[in-house]
């Protein structure tokens, strides 16, 4: 089986004809959006004007940045993905003009747009003049984009060195998922020296990343830093304290899983490298085996995304294995005509079919949204998770029915690791990035104090059941450079596509409305696409549901364990 994508469907390379074509298409777009706006042009003009942009360059961005994090050497690409972020500066500082075009319109006449419309009128309330927003991202490409793009460079060239052995940080980083503790334990204290050796530069990007925000938030009158998160991610303020209320109540539930966990591994308190260490036994996971298993169960309750995940495998959408120069973590993005890209760092464990499964579900997002508009795919954190979760319970709930009762406690377990990576982690998450925020205000932080923040905020989170904690997560984890607030939507989306995974299975004609919401998911407010559903997320009863299917998981750890 292939192992890395083939992006030749997009472009033959930077200097072939098709390629030269798409770039001179977006730069025509973007003049011809900008005449339109300038003239005041008739809505359905500009609104056809703006999806034929976004055709045009995602095809652009996908080929880019593609090659870029599948090699962050490839001089070419990263020059040329400088030059299309050069080339959108023009669409960056019409924005702020395009904005307060669409605030200017009659909701009830932009049809399926009309959020867009809604939208706008809400943003030009925290615009600042013109002239200031298009400075603001004119200087965005030598500020926050750079200091992101040092994050991302400089993070997947860093080597660890485990048993006299160099090896790329995200392959160290895997070792956790080793049954032998000796092995997690070097991982650990490796990948620790190797950020040690790299926390200034880090630390700079950090505070350069959330120091531009800082300014740009207080100068557009936003009540504070998390503001802007909340419109960005289309919901209310309410709806996530509801979820963080929900959160805290569920952290004695995953202490629980903590102690049962630590318990089978013959201790009394985990370890940090710990977390993700498999407890039970069962064979290692081939891709192969991944592919097939994936495509089988998802083909039992959604056969489009069982469909989808057949054609990302035979068309090579994807690049699965870890190596030098690569960076880590895994992603799914649209490449346009209803189909993705996605990089993963695949190891022969339950928890990257788990991974694999995952980003599988945001292709499957890209397939359905194909059916709308080009500006009417950009779904919100929140909601770009549902598909996800959904490829992902499908895929744990009928491994759990059908292998054996040893590999049931190995899947089970890595289940109840990611959900309490995606609860307890990402709430220390949010926590450090609240207290980051309040601290730049007055000045920028060291790396003492980044690490200090980090380690408050994982005592908060996991309580007393780990002995061992993680002080350099901060520069880990890339979404603190590249966006702000990128953590709670990962626990508003596990809880959301739970809800919607118990719809599927309790009523059979849901399944085939599920498809439909993910096509929507780019037209609605989070609170309004929900109550479509019957879902109130400002309620944390809402959301207690999601952790009830959870606390099951638990319940069922603790009955294998006895």
């Amino acid at each position: 089986m292939e192992t890395t994508w083939d992006l030749t469907p997009l472009f033959p390379g930077l200097e072939s004809p098709e390629f030269q074509a798409a770039w001179e298409g977006v730069r025509k777009r973007i003049g011809q959006l900008k005449e339109q706006v300038d003239q005041q042009a008739p809505l359905k003009e500009v609104l056809a004007s703006l999806d034929a942009l976004l055709e045009e360059s995602t095809p652009l961005w996908a080929y880019l940045y593609a090659r870029f994090t599948a090699d962050t050497t490839d001089e070419a690409a990263l020059a040329k993905l400088s030059e299309l972020e050069v080339l959108f500066l023009d669409f960056a500082r019409l924005r702020p003009r395009l904005t307060r075009y669409l605030a200017l319109q009659d909701p009830e006449e932009a049809g399926p747009y009309r959020i867009l419309v809604e939208e706008a009128r809400e943003e030009a309330l925290h615009m600042m003049p013109e002239g200031e927003e298009v400075l603001a991202a004119e200087l965005s490409l030598s500020g926050r984009q750079a200091w992101s793009k040092l994050h991302e460079n400089l993070t997947s060239q860093i080597t660890a060195v485990v048993d006299g052995e160099e090896l790329p940080i995200t392959q160290v980083r895997n070792l956790y998922f080793r049954p032998e503790e000796e092995v997690r334990k070097k991982a650990y204290q490796a990948e620790l020296k190797a950020w040690e050796g790299h926390e200034v530069p880090l630390a700079y990007a950090l505070n350069g990343v959330k120091g531009e925000a800082s300014v740009l938030n207080r100068r557009r009158g936003y009540r504070d830093d998390l503001e802007p998160s909340l419109h960005r991610n289309r919901i209310t303020r309410k709806a996530l304290m509801a979820l963080l209320e929900a959160v805290r109540e569920s952290l004695p539930l995953f202490h629980r899983y903590y102690l049962l966990k630590a318990k089978a591994l013959g201790k009394e308190r985990l370890d940090w490298w710990d977390l993700f260490a498999p407890i039970g036994k069962g064979r290692r996971w081939s891709l192969e085996e991944a592919r097939d298993f994936i495509r089988e169960k998802l083909a039992t309750l959604v056969p489009n995304a069982a469909k989808v995940a057949e054609t990302a495998f035979q068309e090579r959408w994807m690049d699965l294995l870890p190596r030098k120069g690569k960076i880590g973590g895994a992603y799914c993005m649209g490449r346009g005509g209803g189909k993705s890209l996605i990089l993963a760092n695949y190891e022969e464990s339950f928890e990257s079919v788990s991974t694999l499964a995952h980003e599988l579900g945001h292709a499957y997002h890209n397939f359905a949204l194909a059916r709308v508009p080009a500006s009417l795919r950009e779904v919100p954190m929140t909601l770009a998770e549902t598909a996800s979760i959904m490829n992902e319970t499908l895929v744990v709930e009928a491994a759990l029915k059908e292998v054996s009762p040893e590999e049931g406690l190995l899947i089970l377990d890595a289940y109840l690791q990611g959900a309490a990576q995606v609860v307890v982690d990402i709430y220390s998450r949010f926590l450090f990035e609240s207290w980051v925020f309040e601290g730049r205000k007055a000045r920028e932080l060291s790396p003492r104090e980044f690490k200090e923040l980090m380690l408050k905020a994982q005592k908060e989170a996991y309580g007393e059941v780990l002995a061992t904690h993680h002080a350099y997560m901060w520069a880990v984890k890339g979404h603190y450079y590249g966006s702000d607030f990128y953590n709670y939507p990962y626990t508003f989306g596990l809880l959301f596509g739970l809800a919607v995974y118990q719809e599927a299975k309790e009523d059979p004609g849901f399944a085939g409305r599920y498809e439909e919401l993910l096509a929507t998911s780019g037209m609605y407010r989070a609170k309004e696409l929900a109550a479509r559903y019957g879902f109130d997320l400002e309620n944390p009863a809402f959301w207690r549901k999601g952790f009830a299917v959870l606390a099951e998981k638990v319940e069922e750890l603790e009955r294998r364990l006895a």
